[in-house]
């Protein structure tokens, strides 16, 4: 398929220029959609229907073969030879069951190991006498040892992922799903269905995966170009909101800061402060053209600005209104004297420079920047908009200690930017895309989830996260509030609780930390029994390091890869010990080899991270390096969900006491 692609001759087949440029590119897209990945095979299964897929089972039709892969494949002649996983005929591979065979009479799982096809196995979904089974192939796929980036799922989506991952492009959906049940990759492979099902549609609208951090991102990018997809972007919410060249950030807000500045109570302030620059005319208008004058009283003037407040349009469209609004009032004037002007005439009247001098008085151009620069510099101006809002101490959080005089001056906080977007989009609509998929939706701030919403507004939203894994001082406190900021309440809430990562022992330890975090959630129930997976050890405070060390070199003994995970303060002291202990390691973000398989990771950024064998320190230091303990809590239930085959966890001060 793809030497076809790169044999096409399109010197006459192109009408100009541009057109060879733009079709050359389409072209050298597709070859290199078509690229082969190093083992990953072409497909991974096989489904035999007993009636051929459309036709009436009352005509007898005979039964039909399709193997199901990542992609479609066809021979020399265009016929079929794998089906694309995402195509309707490809479904019953995820849903068919022994209750519901739906036509299904052999399903078939092919086994790879290196991208050689070394085992299969067989379910005779419409033969009573078989009796169902776990697929040991799907078991072993779901446990293979994790080298390098994050990988696709295809071959094991499970049903109700599948349910997910089909919903239509109209709706939105948020995804509820505690450690290990493989909600980031069911979010990734919605994205890649939803641009097979609405591949123009999407192509014209766009298509967006906003992640915590960039060692996240990093980590996921390899998803779908593996499925085929490589025109899909990724960005963090700080990347939608930054301002480069303009404002910069130099700053970190205190927690209490933060959390005022993240309250959906800001966007009033903010609307409110860009609506204060409106002034209804006090002064009459004169238009002179040729030797005649028309006069436009100020009270008319005030009308045409009362009504475009009162339409609640965005500001800037209303500045460009304005002017036109005016013209058209001189136009009807003129047209009263018996005149005949045109659309030139009213364009015209709208440029003289008493028209200007009316809409600079009246409605006068807003510096988002630059309010935002007010409010947090000049106490007055806050106090005027915040009355009724934020109290007295909400207002004081805000101010900077020193004002800064400029906008290129100020050290803005990552918050502040997110003011800034707020107020941008007041001024001036901001563009929305067709399709946007949040992970780790539950440490955005409410301001963060309108800053995403406006994003998706004339689009649908995929929302992934787990209330448990919340660890900042806004983290959501429910879906319904964190969608409704979003602009979504309609979306469908739906709950992952079947775990495929993390082993039972592991998540059973680390789920003794939910009634104090997230009262009320649906513990995960994992189905992979790996005896002996955890190991919680006390140490001397003397003897701590040397031991994390040690378990590390132990892990390294196993397949597969490794995270150290420690309190952020104990970062520098840990990797020197590896250092010297001859244990080279890796930073988040950076890609495992077959070669070098140890991560050393701060606990604040190992959120949505996966190690086969996690080596966790001093959880007593991960915990107290939060604002709060159940904030401190959260983290530590992050880090301990990390694990994919075993966890062995030191510490020399007592454990919280959930997990004594």
């Amino acid at each position: 398929m793809r030497e076809d692609v790169e044999s096409l001759d399109i010197r006459d087949v192109t009408a100009n220029w541009v057109n060879a440029i733009v079709l050359q590119a389409q072209i050298d897209d597709r070859i290199k959609a078509l690229a082969d990945l190093a083992h990953t095979p072409l497909f991974f299964g096989r489904l035999n229907y007993l009636h051929a897929p459309g036709a009436s089972l009352a005509e007898g039709a005979e039964g039909e073969q399709f193997y199901i892969g990542r992609r479609h494949v066809h021979d020399a002649g265009g016929d079929p030879m794998v089906i694309d996983w995402r195509a309707p005929v490809s479904q019953p591979f995820y849903r068919a069951s022994k209750k519901d065979p739906q036509d299904i009479g052999l399903r078939r799982r092919f086994g790879y190991t290196g991208g050689e096809l070394t085992a299969y196995e067989d379910e005779h979904l419409s033969d009573p006498a078989e009796a169902s089974a776990v697929s040991k192939l799907l078991q072993q796929e779901i446990e293979r040892p994790r080298v390098g980036p994050m990988r696709d799922i295809v071959a094991t989506i499970q049903p109700e992922q599948d349910e997910i991952v089909r919903s239509g492009l109209g709706g939105s959906v948020c995804v509820q799903g505690g450690p290990g049940t493989g909600k980031t990759a069911v979010g990734l492979h919605r994205v890649a269905y939803l641009l097979y099902a609405h591949r123009d549609r999407l192509a014209r609208t766009g298509t967006l995966v906003i992640g915590p951090n960039r060692s996240f991102l990093h980590y996921i990018e390899q998803v779908l170009p593996a499925l085929g997809e490589l025109e899909v972007k990724q960005a963090t919410v700080d990347d939608l909101v930054a301002r480069p060249g303009v404002a910069e950030v130099r700053a970190v807000d205190g927690a209490a800061t933060a959390v005022v500045k993240g309250d959906a109570r800001m966007a009033e302030v903010l609307r409110r402060a860009v609506r204060s620059h409106v002034t209804p005319p006090t002064e009459p208008l004169m238009v002179v053209r040729g030797s005649r004058r028309w006069r436009v009283p100020a009270y008319e003037l005030a009308e045409i600005v009362e009504e475009l407040q009162n339409r609640d349009i965005r500001y800037g469209a209303a500045h460009d209104a304005l002017p036109q609004r005016i013209a058209h009032t001189v136009l009807v004037r003129m047209e009263q004297a018996g005149e005949a002007p045109d659309d030139r005439v009213q364009d015209a009247v709208a440029r003289t420079p008493a028209v200007k001098a009316v809409v600079k008085q009246a409605w006068p151009p807003v510096d988002p920047a630059k309010l935002v620069l007010r409010l947090l510099a000049e106490p007055e101006f806050l106090a005027e908009h915040a009355a009724g809002i934020l109290d007295e101490d909400e207002q004081r959080l805000l101010l900077w200690p020193k004002p800064f005089r400029s906008v290129k001056s100020a050290k803005w906080s990552p918050a502040d930017l997110v003011l800034i977007d707020e107020a941008s989009d007041l001024v001036e609509r901001t563009h929305s895309l067709g399709h946007v998929v949040l992970d780790e939706a539950q440490d955005l701030s409410p301001m963060q989830y309108r800053a995403v919403g406006r994003r998706c507004t004339t689009g649908s939203a995929t929302v992934l996260g787990d209330l448990a894994q919340g660890t900042t001082p806004w983290a959501t406190r429910s879906w319904a509030e964190a969608l409704g900021h979003l602009g979504k309440p309609e979306a469908v809430l739906e709950e992952l609780t079947a775990g495929f990562r993390v082993p039972r022992e592991v998540i059973a330890y680390a789920s003794l930390l939910l009634p104090q975090i997230s009262p009320g959630l649906a513990p995960v129930s994992s189905v992979r029994e790996t005896p002996g997976s955890l190991e919680v050890r006390a140490v001397a405070a003397e003897e701590l390091t040397g031991a994390v060390v040690a378990a590390c070199r132990a892990a390294l003994a196993h397949e597969g890869s490794i995270g150290l995970i420690a309190a952020d303060e104990r970062i520098g002291g840990l990797g020197e010990a590896l250092v010297a202990d001859g244990l080279p390691y890796l930073a988040p973000g950076e890609e495992t080899t077959a070669e070098s398989r140890l991560t050393l990771v701060p606990a604040s950024l190992a959120k949505g991270l996966e190690y086969d064998y996690v080596v966790l320190d001093e959880p007593g230091a991960i915990v107290a390096g939060e604002p709060d303990e159940r904030t401190g809590l959260r983290r530590l239930y992050v880090c301990l969900t990390r694990a994919v085959s075993g966890l062995t966890a030191l510490h020399a001060e007592a454990l919280p006491g959930a997990l004594v």
